[in-house]
Formats: structure tokens, C-alpha cells, sequence
């Protein structure tokens, strides 16, 4: 077979960098972007490539048996971000409708994201969508609502269900409302959404360590800190006790004078358990945080599992390559 991805920018470099056979990589926004082109989760590549070393072709075989064939219009907006051309029509188009939509987050919700850092779009989806992408996660793991013995019986990477290709994935990823939600926050529509993960948190016993995640940055608190955004679509209505997203409201206020507090301290090994606030939302609610606030799953001390999707959204724009801190 032929590499059906040799028409895309970049595969081949991605490739040779992963496998061990060059030392120069692709800009992080260049990889990010071709990623999502291809509809694959940055973890789920990393391992595969990692794994079997592929050439061309036989990864472009794994993609398109993993993803389906790329949708040739996002190649298309994947080149042209590249090249820093005009938009393809289809893709201009589809971004017009999210700008003329009307707002989803209210005034209110703008002030609270301002002065806490995060803010919870109410409904971001159909509730038959959160019910089909929960009976998905439940699917996965092999367990039933109805069976506490059930949620136990498989590992999945922790807390992580590492499952990203689905339809209702992918239909909860195309969602106008969420895009507009990510586009008032980042003030412009032209954002990309990219390829994550599912995950599944069921109650504490004796034998189901999960402890809750450290407070912690997925990114380098090398400063200047970019703004970035980060998102978690609960797919059943979660109480504060049931695993629920914990993170520290305000602390981008904050953030600058608290690192040069620290002196010669790593910051990720400062406790500030003490300042977290567990966020409780409904069935098909989306909390969208600033990157730069310090979050975390927490035990889920409740009834019943957390069911979850994991996105975020991005402008197409080179990365300022920052040392790890």
C-alpha cells in the first residue's frame, strides 16, 4: 500500500523524530495541528510510533484504520495555517456561523471567568449526547451503572480511559455551542479542538488506590506564561464529593508574585491543597479553566463513577518555545 498521508506536511518529519531516526522536530503548534488533522491523541501517537517504529506507509495504514481517511477540509485549514494563508472556504464559512452565533456565555459568566479563572458552560451539549458518550465510557471499561463490583475490574491508565476515536466523541468535539464558548474566552473563532481522552473515576474501597491527582500545570511555569485553555465535559451530573475537578480560583491573579515568593523552591512541590475548591456540574455541563490555574481530579468519596471527556482549544499560531520550570 502506497502512504496515503504523503499529500500531508510534516508526517513523515513527525515520524522520523519519534522514532529515533532524526534530531530535528516539527514546532510544537505545527505537531499539535497535524495531530488533530489525523484525529489522534498526542499520548495515543507518541506510543504507537514509540512502539513499532513505523515507515510511511504502514503508519499511514495505522491511521487510517485508527481515525478513518484525514477529512480532506482540515487538511486543507491545516496547510494554510501553516503557510499563513486565507482560510478555506468551507473552513471560513464554518468559523462565520461561530462569530454570528449568539453569545453562550452570559455577562456574568464572563466576569466570573475574569476574576476566577474558570467558568462552567451550562448544557455545552444535548443530554441524549452525554448519555450516549457515558454508556461509550461505560462500554469501555466493561462495567454497568448497576453493578459496583463492575467498575473495578479494568485499569485504564489511572483515572484515563485511553479511547479517542468515536462518534460521540467526535460529535461532542463539533459542537457549536462549546466552540463559542472557547471562542468569546479566546476572542476569535478561528481555534482549533483537539483529539482527547475519556476518563472514569469510581468511588474509594479498599482496594481502588486513587488518591486524587497533586495540583499541578500541564504546562511550564516559565514566564512569560502564554494564555491556554483547558476543558472537562462531565457526562453525568457529579457532586463535589464524586471525583470532581478541584483547582484554585484566582490564582492567575496571583501566579507571578506567588513564584517570586519561592525563591530557589520548586513551585510544584509547594501544597496548596488547602486553597482548592472541588467544581460541581451537571450532566453535559463543560468547566473551562485557564491553563495557569493549579487543578486536579480528586478522590471521588461519592456513590457512583465520574464520567468525564477531556478537550481544550487553540489558535493555530506558532509556540514560543520556553524552558520546562
Amino acid at each position: 500500500m502506497s502512504d496515503a498521508l504523503a499529500h500531508i506536511r510534516g508526517v513523515e518529519a513527525y515520524l522520523d523524530r519519534l522514532s529515533g531516526r532524526a534530531q530535528e522536530r516539527l514546532p510544537e503548534h505545527q505537531w499539535r495541528m497535524l495531530l488533530d488533522t489525523l484525529g489522534l491523541g498526542i499520548e495515543q501517537a507518541m506510543q504507537h510510533i514509540g512502539r513499532t517504529r513505523p515507515d510511511p506507509a504502514t503508519f499511514a495504514e495505522w491511521v487510517i484504520a485508527t481515525a478513518g481517511p484525514p477529512d480532506a477540509a482540515r487538511v486543507a485549514r491545516y496547510h494554510a495555517a501553516l503557510d499563513g494563508a486565507p482560510l478555506p472556504p468551507v473552513t471560513a464559512e464554518r468559523l462565520a456561523a461561530i462569530d454570528a452565533m449568539p453569545p453562550v456565555l452570559e455577562a456574568a459568566d464572563l466576569a466570573h471567568w475574569d476574576e476566577h479563572g474558570f467558568v462552567i458552560l451550562r448544557a455545552a451539549i444535548d443530554p441524549a449526547l452525554a448519555h450516549d458518550t457515558a454508556t461509550l465510557v461505560w462500554r469501555i471499561v466493561g462495567a454497568t451503572p448497576t453493578d459496583p463490583e463492575s467498575w473495578y475490574g479494568k485499569s485504564h491508565n489511572g483515572i484515563m480511559v485511553q479511547h479517542f476515536q468515536s462518534p460521540q466523541q467526535d460529535a461532542i468535539r463539533r459542537s457549536p455551542r462549546i466552540h463559542k464558548a472557547f471562542a468569546q474566552l479566546w476572542g476569535a473563532a478561528d481555534l482549533w479542538m483537539n483529539t482527547d481522552r475519556l476518563g472514569f473515576n469510581p468511588p474509594a474501597r479498599g482496594e481502588w488506590k486513587f488518591a486524587g491527582q497533586p495540583l499541578h500545570w500541564d504546562d511550564s511555569l516559565t514566564r512569560p506564561i502564554p494564555f491556554g485553555t483547558q476543558g472537562i465535559l462531565y457526562l453525568t451530573d457529579t457532586a463535589t464529593e464524586q471525583g470532581a475537578l478541584r483547582l484554585i480560583p484566582g490564582f492567575h491573579h496571583k501566579l507571578d508574585a506567588w513564584l517570586d515568593s519561592l525563591g530557589d523552591r520548586d513551585p510544584r512541590l509547594v501544597d496548596l491543597t488547602a486553597q482548592a475548591v472541588p467544581i460541581a456540574a451537571n450532566a453535559g455541563d463543560l468547566i473551562i479553566w485557564r491553563s495557569d490555574l493549579p487543578h486536579g481530579a480528586t478522590t471521588n468519596h461519592g456513590r457512583a463513577p465520574r464520567l468525564v471527556q477531556y478537550m481544550a482549544m487553540y489558535p493555530p499560531t506558532p509556540i514560543v518555545e520556553r524552558d520546562w520550570l
